[in-house]
């Protein structure tokens, strides 16, 4: 068997050093489903969700049906998933306790349906103005809860097994020492000063996105507290994006600013250090996330933020720094007054 660049070069195997399915032409599949059916289970256990007067928790799933694969058929990774699933939950009023059992069905989530229109239906096992009450609640803000844990799912999916399901042939190897023998230096700066990471590819939910990253730095005339305190706090919130803005300022807990078209979750909260999020806009390929991570530093007269958001897409990237900075810190800046020096104010 020849190897890479030994041999007669018209031996197809030189394509591939062990000669398996060459140049990735013959379909090849991996059961994804056992998998599945563990992950639904530790993803759907104990989901608390809840506000100050209420309390509902998705304890456990009730049914878990269908299958998963993963396909590759030359070269390009086919993803096939449809799944039943009914979830078990209870709520109750923090004043009162009294528990109220209902069920989360979620009849038909495959790759042919967007993660947004995928249906979820609420229902309560006995009927009074308590549990109807826990109903809407659930409906309202259980749903996307439900909704986040499947994108969760589908996307460790695409993940999990897309390693080694395309194998490497002779043409990816070149590219990758191509790659390898760039010049490893500092990120590079782009056009309007932001610092960047080279574009990359990922997969998400099926579909190959040119990713960017993009890093920010900005001053405010306050202490960290103050400014952690503007971006997690619902009032506060409310009123630099001067709309109503759901905000969980929990691990795991989700954020929902202008009419929804900022959305996400918080992976990690640290008061007057950082702050952890998966973040994205409602435009985005469905499932896609960046991941944001902005950090603190109390100065004597100042307070110095740093962002960094990995993941956003090439073609969202040109507007990606204007609107933070009008949306975000020129907002902030205007409405908490701390775009003035300390000096000034006190």
């Amino acid at each position: 068997m020849a190897k890479w660049g030994e041999g007669d070069p018209r031996w197809i195997v030189e394509e591939r050093p062990d000669a398996t399915n060459v140049n990735n032409w013959h379909w090849t599949e991996k059961n994804a489903t056992p998998w599945s059916k563990d992950r639904f289970h530790q993803l759907f256990k104990n989901i608390k969700i809840g506000n100050a007067n209420i309390e509902c928790v998705i304890e456990s799933i009730d049914k878990c049906s269908g299958e998963a694969t993963a396909n590759n058929r030359k070269g390009k990774l086919i993803f096939f998933y449809e799944w039943e699933l009914t979830l078990n939950w209870v709520g109750f009023f923090k004043n009162n306790e009294k528990k109220h059992k209902g069920k989360a069905t979620i009849p038909n989530l495959s790759e042919e349906n967007e993660l947004d229109d995928v249906e979820i239906t609420i229902t309560i096992d006995e009927s009074n103005e308590e549990s109807e009450a826990l109903k809407q609640f659930m409906y309202n803000n259980g749903r996307e809860k439900i909704r986040q844990l499947l994108g969760i799912y589908i996307k460790e999916l695409k993940e999990e097994y897309s390693k080694n399901l395309i194998l490497p042939n002779k043409n990816s190897e070149k590219a990758q020492a191509s790659y390898n023998n760039e010049p490893k230096g500092k990120n590079s700066f782009n056009y309007d000063g932001s610092r960047s990471n080279a574009s990359k590819e990922v997969t998400t939910l099926g579909c190959k996105l040119d990713v960017r990253t993009l890093t920010i730095e900005e001053e405010f005339q306050c202490s960290a507290n103050d400014l952690y305190n503007a971006l997690t706090k619902p009032d506060m919130v409310t009123s630099f994006t001067r709309a109503p803005a759901k905000v969980e300022a929990s691990r795991g807990g989700e954020f929902h600013l202008y009419g929804g078209n900022v959305h996400g979750v918080f992976d990690e909260l640290a008061p007057e250090k950082r702050l952890s999020l998966r973040w994205r806009l409602k435009s985005w390929p469905s499932g896609h996330y960046s991941n944001v991570i902005i950090e603190f530093e109390e100065m004597k007269n100042c307070t110095r933020m740093k962002l960094t958001q990995s993941g956003i897409p090439a073609s969202e990237y040109g507007t990606m720094k204007t609107n933070w900075n009008r949306y975000y810190w020129h907002s902030i800046k205007q409405t908490f007054g701390f775009g003035v020096p300390l000096a000034d104010v006190l």
